[in-house]
């Protein structure tokens, strides 16, 4: 039985002052505050559980994509061991779930939620409370330079690429502050998207910033388990409108959640995806 729901979801309001939004990747560790120059809109939204009917649901028109297999590795605690046994089993369930050819994980981030807590370094992020997209057109195209070698980046952007999230929770399902997803029929991109500076200690990247429109339509799947899995597609080469090119997602507060329920923990890998 589907479990619709609402939730109070931030959205995108660019710098008054016409400058050019930016972003710290870290909290201020003193306040706890997020640093940034833009300004957040809640709004409440309806959000459709879609569990029964995800099969509706795939990369190529919304722009998600939902699936079960549970992971080999499931600790979740140390990084190495995540990039030696997590990647590679990732990276074939990517393969088989796209059909790509090849595909680079670049990083990944465990999220916790710890009330309280400030967000200040990458060992304590937790669930993102902001509609976004990972990236731009610009930071995707960097990504592909940044992450391989030059030699072959210049053939790889010739070809289809994506950028892709594998999410899943870690240890139990994830009632509380479940992932929200937007589906891209819905998503004017000329209208609704806002490229922002995100700035790293030692670099710049580049995020889309979403403005509210009523006609967004939001999805969750109600108590995701680590069995399961949604793929998030955050970019994609084929911009001609025949396929979905982004998903502006964010964690929500479920008004539904019961007390007591255990906090979300949650992993996200990011994926270049590429095709022949």
């Amino acid at each position: 039985m589907a479990s619709n729901t609402t939730g109070t979801l931030n959205y995108f309001i660019a710098p008054p002052d016409g400058s050019r939004p930016y972003t710290n990747i870290n909290a201020d560790s003193t306040t706890g505050k997020p640093i940034h120059n833009w300004i957040q809109e809640p709004h409440v939204m309806q959000i459709e559980d879609v569990r029964g009917k995800e099969e509706l649901y795939k990369l190529d028109n919304a722009g998600f994509q939902y699936g079960r297999e549970a992971a080999k590795h499931t600790s979740f605690l140390k990084d190495d061991e995540i990039e030696r046994e997590y990647y590679p089993e990732s990276i074939d369930l990517i393969k088989r779930v796209t059909g790509a050819t090849s595909i680079v994980i670049f990083d990944h981030t465990i999220r916790r939620r710890r009330p309280g807590e400030v967000d200040d370094s990458p060992q304590k992020r937790q669930p993102v409370p902001l509609v976004h997209v990972d990236q731009t057109t610009a930071s995707s195209i960097a990504r592909v330079h940044r992450h391989l070698p030059p030699t072959e980046a210049p053939a790889l952007l010739r070809r289809r690429f994506q950028i892709i999230n594998l999410w899943r929770p870690i240890s139990h399902a994830a009632v509380d502050w479940p992932l929200a997803l937007c589906d891209f029929r819905s998503v004017n991109v000329e209208k609704d998207l806002l490229p922002v500076a995100l700035i790293y200690p030692d670099r710049e990247g580049e995020t889309l910033g979403v403005k509210y429109n009523q006609d967004h339509q939001w999805k969750y799947m109600k108590g995701m388990t680590p069995e399961e899995f949604v793929l998030i597609k955050c970019f994609d080469s084929i911009q001609d409108g025949s396929v979905a090119r982004v998903t502006p997602h964010t964690g929500f507060q479920d008004p539904n959640t019961p007390d007591g329920t255990p906090l979300r923990e949650s992993i996200e890998l990011r994926a270049l995806v590429f095709y022949d």
